[in-house]
């Protein structure tokens, strides 16, 4: 990382994106209809929700994805000009499975 992977950065930054987002509670159709301004809440901290909870197992799922959507597009670009960027892919999918693997940081 100290050494500006830029396949590593990418991967870590869009993976961890992915957890933050499988992170966040779903909202209700209800709720974001909103209620009429006499109605809503007030106060600090009213509008906060609790976030989900990941299992390990969790995270593992996300990291699989996120290396499986990589080596997919990859294999969908099969043009000659598009070699740089299936290298980036396939780097970035590398570095996720590192971690899948249990080897720790890359």
């Amino acid at each position: 990382m100290r050494a500006r992977d830029k396949a590593a950065v990418n991967a870590l930054r869009t993976t961890l994106a992915a957890l933050d987002n499988a992170e966040a509670v779903p909202v209700d159709e209800a709720e974001m209809r909103g209620l009429a301004l006499e109605q809503s809440p007030v106060g600090v901290g009213v509008t906060e929700a609790a976030r989900r909870e990941l299992s390990e197992c969790d995270v593992a799922d996300i990291v699989r994805a996120e290396a499986t959507e990589r080596l997919e597009a990859a294999a969908q670009l099969t043009a000659p000009a598009h070699g740089d960027r299936v290298a980036q892919l396939r780097a970035e999918a590398a570095v996720l499975l590192r971690f899948l693997d249990g080897h720790g940081t890359p």
